[in-house]
């Protein structure tokens, strides 16, 4: 019970809804202690008075073209994904053949940004959604919503950490998390079990 207790308490919320992006857990330091809760639209302590941030105000909300060529396919441990990445003007598209599931979490760079090098403890603001490998279900996307998210990268999950951790600003990328970098008690308001590994596909709008 304890640990479900701390979970919850090192969750961070991107959305009014049960869709979360948990906080890292044992791995974190005292310092990463003191992330709180945030709500999804707060800006308090991120890049809040970057000109990149204010002008990507916005994810694009329209679906990927259906005749789009994939531009990462990864045969897993079992099962596998094709993932096409998102535009200015369109979402991005994750196809799973289910269950798909992963030994090691591999990053894929679809297209490079132009801008700075992300550093590992930088404020970002994202686009992204979330496919559970179980299943091939969506189960968070801030292009559903059409409204980036901002937080530390020292706070997350691991396996999005190191899908944005290195990449260049206007990058947009893929991970295929493995469940010990994602969420290995699960994560029951997402429909996470235990095991389930994810996949991501993230836009990297700015940082600081």
């Amino acid at each position: 019970m304890g640990a479900v207790n701390h979970t919850k308490t090192r969750t961070l919320f991107l959305a009014a809804s049960a869709s979360l992006v948990l906080l890292t857990g044992a791995c974190s330091s005292d310092s990463d202690t003191s992330t709180s809760t945030t709500p999804a639209g707060s800006t308090a302590g991120a890049a809040s008075g970057s000109a990149e941030a204010a002008a990507a105000s916005t994810c694009p909300t329209s679906a990927p073209d259906a005749s789009g060529t994939p531009e990462w396919t990864l045969d897993g441990d079992t099962g596998s994904i094709a993932v096409v990445g998102s535009t200015d003007s369109a979402a991005p598209s994750v196809t799973v053949e289910a269950p798909f599931s992963v030994a090691e979490t591999q990053v894929e760079t679809l297209t490079v940004g132009d801008g700075p090098v992300v550093a590992d403890d930088a404020e970002v603001s994202v686009c992204y959604m979330g496919v559970n490998g179980r299943d091939g279900s969506t189960f968070d996307s801030s292009y559903e919503r059409g409204a980036p998210v901002e937080f530390p990268l020292d706070g997350v999950v691991a396996g999005f950490q190191k899908a944005i951790a290195g990449q260049t600003v206007g990058s947009t990328v893929a991970v295929a998390v493995t469940s010990a970098d994602g969420y290995p008690s699960g994560q029951p308001q997402a429909g996470i079990e235990p095991g389930d590994s994810l996949i991501f596909a993230i836009s990297i709008l700015s940082a600081s």
